[in-house]
């Protein structure tokens, strides 16, 4: 992106929980793409700006009203928000398509740690974590394990909101009086309940992926960080939908 023009923001929220915010694409191959230093960059802009809003997360929920009462709150910087839901596959190519066309119309992208992943090796994402330090004071505030997930953004993201995903189950108390308590119960309700038990797909959701990723250990594999090699354990669990 060139300095002369307005400053495009792309963010992420991961885990539902991880703000990353950058712009054009620095780094990348793309020659117009420059990193702008947060002191050519003003406190605030000449004029309020709408800020545009990818949420691929469906943090919206969850943090929806911090923007809308940042924009009430301060008119000057924010005249209004607009948002737009897409499936966290889809962000990367998005962004990335708009910015290669020189037409990059996502201020911000909410995302968790999958969007991140596939922002950072896409080089959509300016170190704003870096570059924007000053501003962001209450990063000294994080939590232990909120401080560990900001290490993954490489200074190109800024977590929003943190919660630890899973593996969990959640279950209705008055269906389900006595929920399975491990791997084998699971597996047993599942298949004595067709259709009752489900996860979110794990490529497009924080606890879905969690609890995918924390099987293996559950399970006992050899090495539950090698999905290929390190995989002996098959639960039978139906597939994500």
């Amino acid at each position: 992106m060139r300095a002369s023009r307005r400053v495009q923001w792309a963010a992420t929220l991961g885990v539902a929980g991880l703000l990353a915010t950058g712009c054009g694409a620095p780094g990348s191959d793309n020659a117009s793409a420059t990193s702008l230093s947060a002191g050519s960059v003003p406190e605030k802009p000449s004029k309020a700006v709408t800020l545009n809003i990818l949420d691929v997360a469906g943090n919206k929920q969850l943090t929806g009203a911090i923007f809308d009462q940042f924009a009430k709150d301060h008119p000057d910087i924010i005249s209004s928000v607009t948002w737009e839901t897409a499936g966290a596959p889809d962000m990367a190519g998005k962004v990335k398509a708009q910015q290669q066309a020189g037409n990059l119309k996502i201020d911000l992208v909410l995302t968790g740690t999958d969007g991140l992943a596939a922002g950072i090796s896409e080089s959509l994402f300016a170190p704003v974590a870096k570059d924007y330090k000053d501003r962001l004071g209450n990063m000294a505030n994080y939590q232990e394990p909120a401080a560990a997930m900001q290490k993954l953004a490489e200074d190109q993201a800024v977590e929003l909101t943190y919660y630890p995903s899973g593996p969990l189950l959640e279950y209705n108390p008055d269906k389900v009086p006595n929920p399975p308590t491990t791997a084998e119960e699971l597996l047993a309700w599942a298949k004595d309940h067709p259709g009752r038990f489900g996860y979110a797909r794990p490529a497009n959701s924080g606890p879905g992926r969690t609890f995918l990723m924390g099987l293996p250990y559950i399970l006992g594999d050899s090495d539950p960080k090698d999905p290929v090699n390190g995989w002996e354990q098959d639960l039978g669990l139906p597939q994500a939908a």
